[in-house]
């Protein structure tokens, strides 16, 4: 059913682009061009807009005072890959099958934003890491190079739920936080600055619009930086709280990931380093993303272009004794998330409620006037930002059902609470929750899901997540072990 719907959606826009032709185009009102910049796992905390006063991030802050910040911003899921599979199809990981870094949308031609975005008189562009695929852009035209070349397999599975041995080995990860001046990601995103600041240089305010996604790789490690930026943060950096006995408490998923990546008795020189490193990267890519957007003024194009800032996910930097993503904390899962159009908007405003990349999506479409598939989610946030006071759902989900875990988990944060349901992993070991107050307990240390006063909450949450995914974590949960397990048939290796 659900490879019909999009089958016809495709057909519909697709069909209705090529009937109307260019001259169509013409007859629409001038829309923006859309600018977007979407680092990897960025660390919301990690933001001199959003509260840091260590970090120096001045060119996001300055988009920050140009236009609206998202104080509780989501990733629809803490990876790289479903959570990019999700913002180009518009839809939840378990709707797309985006279990892991290894999987693809289902079809080469699958409806997506940038071919709604092209099919109304835009031109989209990707400059920069979107983790596809080597044979696949989805409606994108790639400039600046190619910067996507992986093969995907559709392959994966689940950890051992017993086994929680640590592996008594450190992760080879730790062995890259020095300072240098090259490094995979630096090399990588000096290329995407420089193709950005090509393609604004070189267009016309005469040119349909644009969609262009700029995707840096910075601050995702390995957190290698030059040395005067490290130097910027040596001392400086707190260290996590981490309360006694606290790791011991951790639901078993994140126990499992504590162990799958080897970071279960990492030393506290380490932890200081990488924290500082961190810092010191996410100001390097800030004054990356300054160029482009100096490059944005420069061209003539800034008065009618929105410029959005976000990221795939976070990173916990050490916090609930975690490394990298891939859990339901904020640390994690939130992300940073400004927009900024002055001829609309003005600057310097916030909003609190709870929104998602696939809110992100829907708004993109609406400022383009493009058509959205029906059976696609999230909702535009355009009139929220028009008024603070419009009626928002504030409410989100994020998935994940990758690797180095027992089974998948699904999130729901609505108001100022966060439900997470961890799905049996065998007989042996069944259903976890997680319930925390952010306005009480913002570090989210305090597990309230064993509370007898919050049973009906936990019900009324866990109600809402299965409305929102129109499934049961439990048989999503199902479904991505069997996919997982198949993979694919027909892999194509890329270069």
């Amino acid at each position: 059913m659900a490879g019909t719907r999009w089958f016809v959606a495709s057909v519909l826009m697709l069909g209705w682009a090529a009937i109307a032709g260019p001259s169509a185009f013409a007859k629409l009102p001038d829309r923006p061009n859309i600018l977007v910049v979407m680092s990897d796992e960025h660390n919301v905390n990690v933001t001199g807009c959003y509260g840091n006063r260590i970090v120096q991030t001045p060119n996001m802050d300055r988009l920050a005072a140009r236009g609206i910040t998202f104080d509780a911003a989501y990733t629809n899921s803490p990876l790289c890959v479903p959570c990019r599979l999700s913002f180009t199809a518009g839809k939840y990981i378990s709707r797309v099958g985006a279990w892991t870094n290894s999987c693809e949308l289902p079809s080469p031609d699958y409806p997506s934003l940038p071919r709604i975005m092209n099919a109304a008189g835009y031109e989209s562009f990707l400059c920069g890491k979107m983790h596809y695929a080597h044979d696949r852009r989805y409606g994108f035209t790639e400039i600046g190079g190619n910067m996507n070349k992986s093969t995907k397999n559709g392959r994966g599975g689940r950890r051992d739920s017993a086994d929680l041995k640590p592996t008594g080995e450190r992760s080879r990860r730790f062995d890259d936080f020095y300072a240098a001046d090259n490094s995979t990601v630096l090399n990588h995103d000096r290329a995407v600055t420089a193709g950005a600041v090509e393609f604004l240089r070189n267009r016309n305010a005469t040119d349909k619009p644009f969609f262009l996604l700029v995707g840096y790789l910075a601050p995702h490690f390995p957190l290698i930086v030059p040395q005067k930026y490290w130097d910027n943060y040596k001392g400086k950096v707190p260290m996590p709280v981490i309360p006694a006995g606290y790791l011991d408490s951790l639901p078993r998923n994140y126990q499992h990931l504590r162990v799958g990546f080897s970071v279960t008795d990492v030393p506290e020189a380490e932890v200081r380093k990488g924290r500082e490193l961190y810092y010191g990267l996410t100001q390097w890519v800030d004054e990356e993303i300054g160029k482009v957007l100096a490059a944005l003024e420069a061209s003539g194009l800034a008065d009618n272009t929105v410029v959005i800032y976000t990221s795939d996910h976070g990173e916990n930097m050490g916090e609930h004794g975690l490394w990298w993503k891939n859990s339901m904390f904020d640390t994690s899962t939130r992300i940073p998330l400004i927009i900024s159009w002055p001829k609309r908007w003005a600057g310097g405003q916030r909003r609190a409620q709870a929104c998602s990349l696939v809110d992100v999506v829907q708004t993109i479409a609406e400022l383009g006037g493009a058509t959205v598939p029906s059976d696609w989610d999230g909702d535009s946030m355009c009139a929220w930002m028009d008024d603070a006071n419009h009626r928002w759902k504030d409410l989100v989900v994020s998935e994940y059902y990758a690797h180095n875990i027992a089974s998948g988990y699904a999130m729901i944060r609505h108001g100022d609470y966060k439900y997470v349901y961890h799905t049996p992993a065998d007989d042996r070991h069944p259903a976890e929750r997680e319930l925390y107050d952010l306005k009480a307990d913002p570090g989210e240390l305090k597990n309230l899901a064993a509370d007898p006063g919050q049973q009906d909450r936990i019900k009324t949450l866990h109600a809402m997540l299965v409305k929102e995914l129109g499934e049961d974590p439990d048989k999503t949960e199902q479904r991505a072990r069997a996919e997982l397990a198949r993979g694919y048939t027909n892999v194509t290796a890329g270069p």
